[in-house]
């Protein structure tokens, strides 16, 4: 992987995938370029299937400021004027909705890494997240409605699964910030940093982790857990049963134990590289 848009960087290094938001000069604000780009860069570490984990960190002041507000004066149009015009605006969040999405589906575990201000947009990004560390300047803030809107991007459905539903509803009306150690104590965050860079090293570090065991494990223990996050307990447990049954891998479980007794990394199969339909045959 190599760098591949404006907007962001990509590298994979030992298995880990780092995407690093880089227009700090804009404070890494969402416009249509940065959700084409990043929808292309998620859908090719979905199907390359050769990281095994992903950190998303940012450069600059901010990891973002959220929504480029110039983009709904500009590239967006939000008619508000007609029912066909309202009913597109069904259309066009949902295909926003699924960039973030595809975070929350990838096959990897993702790590984000946050600096400074994450702002509007961006908590629903890295709410999609399976884990998030903070530096100590870090805030969050559900900005949409300090401008008249409603967040809508995964913020309101994801955000009361991770903390306490009375705290969701205090920032998501008032729009205040919460700081990185509140969010720590809110379990939000799962730790906080002195400075950002050591937030990243923190990142990398988890991923490295999670990149040295075995990659269809760790798919399967994600798909565990997202899906128990919405299902009885009775209905996740029978999932699992399923689930194990079909990626139970007597090869890995001997290879992760010798790789312990051996203290060295574990030899595991990757994740199959992933085709659309459209391109067999």
């Amino acid at each position: 992987m190599t760098p591949a848009s404006r907007c962001f960087s990509l590298t994979l290094d030992d298995h880990v995938a780092h995407l690093v938001l880089n227009r700090p000069d804009a404070m890494n604000t969402m416009h249509p370029a940065f959700w084409r780009e990043l929808d292309e860069l998620l859908t090719q570490i979905h199907r390359e299937g050769t990281a095994r984990a992903l950190v998303i960190s940012s450069t600059g002041k901010h990891f973002s400021a959220g929504m480029a507000l110039e983009t709904f004066s500009g590239a967006i149009s939000m008619d508000d004027q007609s029912p066909e015009g309202r009913a597109a605006i069904f259309d066009l969040l949902t295909d926003m909705q699924a960039t973030f999405t595809k975070i929350e589906n990838l096959r990897i575990p993702v790590i984000c890494a946050i600096q400074g201000g994450c702002i509007g947009g961006a908590v629903d990004m890295v709410t999609a997240a399976c884990i998030r560390y903070a530096s100590a300047d870090a805030f969050f803030c559900i900005q949409e409605i300090n401008i008249g809107m409603v967040a809508d991007v995964g913020t309101l459905q994801r955000l009361p699964k991770l903390v306490p539903f009375a705290v969701v509803k205090e920032l998501a009306y008032t729009g205040r910030r919460l700081g990185a150690q509140k969010a720590l104590g809110y379990g939000l965050v799962n730790e906080v940093f002195d400075t950002a860079e050591a937030t990243v090293a923190a990142a990398l570090q988890c991923a490295k982790e999670i990149a040295s065991k075995p990659p269809i494990a760790i798919w399967g223990t994600k798909q565990a857990v997202t899906y128990a996050r919405d299902h009885s307990v009775e209905d996740s447990l029978r999932q699992m049963g399923w689930l194990q049954g079909a990626i139970w891998s007597n090869a890995h479980v001997r290879e992760s134990i010798l790789a312990m007794k051996e203290r060295r990394a574990g030899d595991f199969t990757a994740l199959t590289p992933l085709q659309t339909f459209k391109e067999l045959g």
